[in-house]
């Protein structure tokens, strides 16, 4: 499997993103027992907590960026990314190999 790109979203009801940097490291967090999103993915912050979610809906996610409904069985319970850029619609990250199924 090549490079595989998320898109954070929701920071707005959170923390923002004016904190995030290139090369950032995150933590992605299935969440099973989310009611509106059975595949929702959870973006953590060390010492913040809960930042936004992996992009889900075709009008969230960014570019090739994959969705929380196509990474969510190519991770474990989770992962982590790093920040690549921002955007004024969501923030691109970079999952990294190690956290890949397939890379296992």
């Amino acid at each position: 499997m090549g490079k595989v790109y998320i898109t954070l979203t929701g920071t707005r009801h959170y923390f923002g993103d004016d904190f995030l940097e290139r090369g950032m490291k995150l933590v992605l967090e299935k969440e099973p027992d989310n009611e509106f999103d059975k595949e929702a993915i959870k973006v953590l912050c060390e010492g913040i907590g809960k930042i936004g979610y992996v992009a889900n809906s075709p009008y969230t996610v960014l570019g090739e960026s994959m969705s929380a409904g196509r990474l969510y069985d190519k991770i474990g319970e989770c992962a982590t990314v790093k920040v690549v850029f921002k955007t004024e619609k969501g923030v691109i990250c970079k999952v990294s190999k190690k956290s890949l199924i397939d890379y296992i």
